[in-house]
């Protein structure tokens, strides 16, 4: 019935080829200016809702984890010459590490008297406070992170703005890392509580969507975390020779949508103290609409390799099918989209970070090239670091997402067991009305 029925779909429908192609720009028109990057960093992450056991099916257990993975492409380059690749060296080449955060997210809670909204958000304080991103000397925990965010590189915020969870109660309440009471209704507010996360948590259904913002704040933490890292030890060295990149759009979706302006006024403070352009930040879509485009585009042969594709109001009409195009992007992005075909024939949809000002706003933002100064040094790591592992995949992201990805089979089963043992439901207590 689906393939009988009458749609209109962006990807399919090429026209007006000949306007597209004067937005078109060749990989010749960009050129790197100093040392090429000689380190990709590249963070990933997954999530996975557990049933605990089919006699409580309403019962489910979410684990989420974001994985780092340094690449070393002076070390990575050297097998380009052999016949061979040698796994030892490409071994070698790439370190990573990885945090993981477990929590009930449907049908079980925290602790008794307590509903599921409260539950999250005594449960995501808990974790912010106790997981910590381990990578060399870098140690800090999530929650730690979080106030460095809403401050400025070396200088983490004392307090952040918390809405009060109670309907009509106060908003933009200073929330110290302690917490506090909400001076209205007398609310214990946390300062994770600046997420928003529990504002999607309902009493019913699986809270899988809750659980993937929480991911993507963990994504943002680690990449804060990372980079400050080199800011603080190597600013003049390692992060000026470092492309950090997100598996995804440099964009932050549902209530903690605010933390983009967070981000972008981050990674400028650090790029106004660094050396050249740096830091290099970026991030790679794998899947939508814009994917998808791009992808039509290159089979159509419009977009040839080593061609950039400058996706500006009428680009993003096309693809989105949107009467407010020159908006869009402007509440939840904080790197702009182009489109990118690699010299050896991969799609890739990048989104970078300019030095200054909004990628988005409601006049369109900065779509030209010439406004992004990490762009020529970000199109060349991706043009050497293509892999095969998935479709137009790069190396970095592949060994971050091998990190970060969730087993199957087997590992769920884990999975299943860690959660029944976390919720304490063994098989004594199996029939039990009581969860401890």
């Amino acid at each position: 019935m689906a393939d009988q029925r009458q749609f209109y779909v962006p990807a399919e429908s090429l026209r007006d080829m000949e306007d597209i192609q004067q937005k078109i720009r060749h990989r010749a028109d960009f050129q790197t200016s100093g040392p090429r990057l000689s380190a990709a960093l590249a963070v990933d992450g997954s999530y996975v809702v557990e049933r605990v056991r089919d006699g409580l099916p309403s019962v489910l257990y979410g684990f989420a984890q974001a994985a780092a993975a340094y690449l070393n492409l002076a070390i990575l380059e050297t097998q380009r010459a052999e016949r061979f690749v040698d796994p030892y060296e490409i071994e070698r080449a790439v370190n990573t590490a990885l945090v993981t955060l477990d929590l009930p997210v449907a049908g079980a809670y925290t602790r008794e008297g307590v509903d599921i909204k409260t539950s999250w958000r005594e449960a995501i304080d808990q974790l912010f406070r106790t997981k910590k991103i381990e990578v060399n000397r870098l140690n800090q925990t999530l929650l730690e992170l979080l106030f460095l965010l809403h401050g400025a590189p070396g200088e983490p915020a004392i307090t952040v703005p918390v809405n009060c969870p109670t309907e009509d109660c106060s908003k933009d309440v200073r929330v110290p890392s302690a917490g506090l009471k909400c001076d209205t209704c007398e609310t214990w507010l946390f300062p994770t509580d600046v997420l928003r996360i529990s504002e999607e948590v309902s009493e019913e259904g699986s809270n899988q969507s809750a659980l993937g913002r929480l991911m993507s704040v963990v994504e943002l933490l680690v990449l804060v975390g990372l980079a400050t890292l080199l800011w603080e030890q190597s600013r003049q060295e390692l992060l000026p020779a470092t492309l950090f990149i997100v598996d995804g759009p440099l964009a932050m979706y549902g209530p903690p949508a605010k933390l983009r302006g967070r981000a972008l006024d981050y990674f400028q403070k650090m790029s106004s103290t660094t050396p050249g352009a740096a830091p290099f930040v970026c991030g790679i879509e794998k899947t939508g609409v814009m994917v998808d485009y791009a992808r039509q585009l290159a089979r159509h042969n419009v977009l040839k390799p080593g061609d950039l594709l400058v996706c500006d109001e009428d680009i993003i009409a096309r693809v989105t099918n949107a009467s407010n195009a020159r908006a869009y992007g402007k509440e939840t992005y904080w790197g702009r989209k182009f489109v990118y075909r690699a010299l050896d024939g991969r799609v890739i949809v990048p989104t970078v970070m300019p030095p200054h000002g909004a990628p988005y706003d409601a006049h369109g933002g900065q779509p030209d090239p010439k406004d992004y100064p990490t762009l020529a040094s970000i199109l060349d790591v991706v043009d050497r670091t293509g892999s095969s592992m998935y479709a137009d995949g790069i190396i970095p992201v592949a060994a971050a997402h091998g990190k970060a990805a969730f087993p199957i089979g087997v590992g769920t089963d884990v999975l299943r067991l860690v959660a029944t043992t976390r919720l304490g439901l063994d098989r004594a207590s199996y029939g039990s009305n009581v969860v401890r």
